[in-house]
């Protein structure tokens, strides 16, 4: 991880790599943001027009790199794009902004030892974005490159490291509130690039025994209580959901549980996350073509699991639960077949349809097992169905809820955190469609809106009472195309900051 600092040093005389500006898009051509005034300085005040010759525009994801003034110890400046300057000037920079253009600065200086941010700072929730998107901007996933063993060796030998260092220029290092939001935008991002690397990780490494194994080695660093059932214990327990789905794969299932509590909590979240560490399809084994990123099918569990850490990291007043459904879905003489009926946790019988809808299966199981403890409200994150793609495209989640009040608490903690998502209904309609003549309900209902279906199987399995909000992320959890703002190529640790500001909002008694 890049190692950030907080200076009230001058850009002029700070020893680095690089200073980083911002640039923004203004009516009559490129704008230089605050906290560069130093830098436009010895450019005589000038810096705006030489970026513009320079072909500058000032928007977002922009950058242009040209040489330092005379007199820097910098030999290079970098200005990125901050998007269209903001109408009002009080108002300041929109943290995802700051956070995408940090991002973009890291990722260009990769093999830097140190930057200096000088991005516009007008508070500590300025500083933080900067910090997050620094840090989610320089990842990468390079352990398995050059027959290297460890990470450190690997990005020795297959080019440029991440960027070392980062001095967040406005920040300062004595002032309580800086060094919070510094503190915070270390522990969030952490775990988030934690999250990454499981959703890149390939599956003949991160099988269910594994990631069950990595969760109790995070949970005994951080005070966690974990829970792991394994095979055995779920047949004992009678887990038909996760067992049916795991039963086809060498690789056997497992459930865990991870338990955040802190003393002064009055209030209790339940995270479930979907964690199909391989997704063949099973017997409905998936068409050439749509094999080849399945390792990433445990997303919404990566991303669960990082939330819950991060929640014990920053010491939140609320009780956290973690649930992670674990299976690897494969088609052998052991697995599933279209036409089984499975009798899940909660005693509910499902009629298997397809095996290809296996997640909704896991997740039943985990969820009813999260409304036993009858916490004030649970939220499940998923890479669940294509359909949500096809609805919301490749950067949006989907929220469903079986309360209106709180689905809107959800998606405008998402869109705070900077994490795009939707709000989707539960069309009453579209559940007939799951009517069985042999079970309870079946796991596939109509085909139109089939993601709303599948949020509609959920709620079958959330005790009542229970606030609820499935995430279908299916679209933005791994990223196929180029990067982007902070966003690497590969797994991206989508849901990961909405989990995290739930929990802060219901620990400062803002969550409905």
């Amino acid at each position: 991880m890049t190692a950030l600092t907080l200076s009230t040093a001058a850009a002029p005389g700070l020893r680095a790599d690089a200073i980083v500006i911002g640039v923004a898009k203004g009516a009559q051509g490129p704008v230089v943001a605050p906290g560069a005034e130093a830098v436009d300085k010895a450019y005589d005040g000038k810096l705006a027009g030489v970026l513009e010759t320079l072909g500058a525009s000032g928007a977002e994801g922009e950058l242009t790199k040209l040489p330092a003034p005379a007199g820097f110890k910098a030999p290079l400046v970098v200005a990125v794009g901050l998007g269209a300057e903001p109408a009002d000037e009080d108002a300041g920079y929109d943290a995802e902004a700051l956070r995408k253009a940090a991002g973009v600065a890291a990722r260009a200086l990769s093999g830097s030892k140190k930057a200096a941010f000088a991005l516009p700072v007008d508070g500590p929730g300025a500083l933080g974005a900067i910090g997050e998107g620094v840090l989610l901007g320089a990842y990468s996933f390079d352990v398995y490159k050059g027959g290297a063993q460890d990470a450190k060796n690997a990005k020795a030998k297959n080019g440029k490291a991440p960027l070392a260092e980062a001095a967040l220029l406005g920040g300062k290092p004595r002032d309580a509130a800086h060094k919070g939001a510094l503190a915070r935008a270390v522990a969030v991002s952490e775990e988030l690039n934690r999250a990454r690397d499981l959703v890149n990780m390939p599956p003949n490494d991160l099988t269910p025994a594994a990631f069950a194994a990595l969760a109790q080695t995070a949970a005994k660093e951080h005070g966690i209580k974990v829970q792991v059932l394994d095979d055995k214990a779920l047949a004992k327990g009678g887990y038909g959901g996760i067992l049916g789905v795991g039963g086809g794969s060498a690789a056997t299932p497992r459930l865990v549980k991870l338990s955040y509590k802190h003393p002064k909590a009055d209030k209790h979240l339940a995270f479930v996350g979907k964690g199909i560490t391989y997704d063949s399809g099973g017997i409905s084994l998936k068409p050439a073509g749509h094999n080849e990123t399945m390792k990433c099918d445990m997303s919404g569990a990566a991303a669960v699991f990082a939330a819950v850490v991060a929640a014990a990291r920053l010491g939140l007043e609320v009780d956290v639960t973690g649930w992670l459904a674990l299976a690897e879905n494969m088609p052998s003489g052991s697995a599933v077949r279209p036409g089984d009926v499975l009798r899940m946790y909660s005693g509910k019988t499902v009629e298997v349809l397809n095996t290809d809808a296996e997640g909704r299966l896991v997740l039943a199981d985990a969820l009813w097992a999260a409304s036993q403890e009858n916490p004030d409200a649970i939220v499940d994150v998923a890479t669940l169905t294509g359909a949500m793609m096809l609805a919301l495209g490749t950067r949006t989640f989907g929220v469903m809820a079986n309360d209106d009040a709180f689905r809107t608490a959800v998606h405008e903690a998402a869109e705070e955190v900077g994490e795009p998502a939707w709000p989707m209904p539960l069309p009453e309609h579209l559940r007939k469609g799951m009517d069985s003549q042999v079970a309870d309900i079946a796991n596939m209902g109509e085909r139109w809106g089939g993601g709303l279906v599948a949020g509609l199987f959920l709620r079958e399995f959330v005790g009542e009472g229970i606030a609820w909000a499935h995430l279908d992320i299916a679209g933005p959890a791994f990223n196929e195309g180029g990067p982007f703002g902070y966003t690497p190529k590969g797994g991206t640790g989508s849901a990961v900051r909405t989990l995290v500001r739930l929990a802060e909002l219901t620990a400062e008694g803002d969550l409905g």
